[in-house]
């Protein structure tokens, strides 16, 4: 996906706070580098900030390709600060995604006959 592309699927925006350009390109380019870094197919992406008291409220909603849209919330003083740690909390789940669509991970032989030995027969005394 190009880049024209990803940066029409990422929306930022707010409806009680004033986001500057800054945020915006700051926000943007943390996605992108995160969808290249796990999949690669950012389908949709949503950065949603609102403001409560003293704290900022940041919602991260990120869709990759065909999985189920991956949603994050974090709260700081700080609004930069506040979308870090929303943006980390989806990132983890992204790679805890792709790490189970893997197919490397080792299966448990011994674990699967033992199961199959106590389902299959009944015990004997």
């Amino acid at each position: 996906m190009d880049t024209e592309a990803m940066d029409r699927a990422i929306t930022v925006q707010s409806s009680n706070v004033d986001l500057g350009d800054t945020f915006r390109d700051h926000a943007k380019q943390s996605i992108m580098r995160a969808a290249g870094k796990y999949f690669g197919h950012l389908s949709t992406a949503a950065v949603h900030v609102t403001r409560e008291g003293l704290n900022y409220r940041c919602t991260v909603n990120i869709q990759m390709g065909a999985l189920k849209m991956m949603s994050a919330e974090a709260q700081n003083k700080d609004c930069y600060l506040a979308f870090n740690a929303a943006l980390a909390k989806a990132e983890k789940q992204l790679r805890r995604a792709k790490r189970e669509l893997r197919e490397d991970k080792a299966s448990r032989v011994d674990k699967d006959m033992v199961l199959r030995d106590g389902l299959g027969s009944p015990p004997t005394v």
